[in-house]
């Protein structure tokens, strides 16, 4: 039975619905085109959660989401690490000596250019990998095949011809776990936690160095550090920022104290456990 629902971006069968589905089967996967729809989807209780990527192990950072993060009003309850892994798919009783063409997204040709060079197919891009596979199920074509998620196949009713054909074993996405409430449960104590925070330098000669300097002389680690552009600003003065830790643990309240000293604008956006694949990487 399910407890809820939980808003993605992507057309059902994507790596989004994927991540869904394996993280909380219990909730009903809801497709969004858009980030910005998805992210609207959470803020009226349309969804409970929100599965939303944020960046990619060979793509980098997911341009989209991390402009949207800072003034979404939604809180981080928890982040997810997926392996990504693609197929090459046909429509039913299709041999791969008669494919001569392949459709997905750009971002997944690239990341299966061996397979797709190896094979002489001509790529075709189209915006989304299950929209791909979606797009051959609607008009069948016994010389194109889709590079898309395993679940696509199953939801559209495609075969996969070769299964994992990313060039790349590490390709890993990171997705952030969101949701509407304003003081979501807090995680357990006995969970290593990331904290996740923006802020806004006030305008002083070196405020960012002094600014940041707390973390280093409190023994805290950043792990990621981003710059955003305000309307239209070339001036890099507001940031999203994770620390390892919570803001109560002694060393960390000590660094935000010190930031919030010389920032104009500071707001945690979610304290929560850090996935288990952080120590495997």
């Amino acid at each position: 039975m399910s407890q809820g629902r939980i808003a993605f971006q992507g057309e059902l069968g994507a790596n989004s619905h994927e991540a869904c589905a394996a993280y909380f089967p219990d909730h009903e996967p809801v497709p969004h085109p858009t980030f910005d729809e998805a992210f609207e989807a959470i803020k009226t209780g349309d969804c409970q959660l929100g599965m939303i990527p944020v960046e990619n192990s060979i793509a980098g950072r997911v341009a989209d989401v991390h402009h949207l993060l800072p003034n979404s009003g939604l809180k981080i309850i928890g982040e997810k690490f997926k392996p990504i892994r693609f197929q090459l798919m046909v429509n039913p009783g299709v041999k791969l000596e008669e494919v001569t063409t392949v459709q997905s997204m750009a971002i997944a040709i690239s990341q299966c250019r061996k397979t797709v060079k190896r094979l002489g197919l001509k790529a075709e891009t189209v915006g989304d990998t299950a929209g791909a596979a979606r797009m051959l199920a609607q008009t069948p074509d016994r010389t194109r095949a889709a590079i898309s998620p395993a679940l696509a196949a199953e939801i559209y009713g495609l075969e996969i011809l070769l299964r994992d054909i990313e060039d790349e074993r590490h390709n890993t996405t990171r997705f952030l776990v969101m949701t509407a409430q304003s003081e979501p449960e807090p995680p357990p104590f006995t969970s290593p936690c990331i904290t996740s925070f923006v802020f806004r330098v006030r305008n002083l000669p070196a405020a960012l160095y002094k600014a940041l300097g707390g973390f280093a002389t409190n023994g805290v680690n950043m792990t990621k550090l981003e710059s955003y552009m305000e309307d239209g600003a070339w001036t890099a003065t507001f940031f999203y920022a994770e620390v390892d830790g919570r803001p109560e643990d002694r060393g960390l309240a000590l660094a935000l104290e010190e930031l919030q000293f010389f920032s104009e604008r500071f707001e945690i956006l979610g304290v929560y456990p850090a996935d288990p694949f952080r120590a495997r990487a």
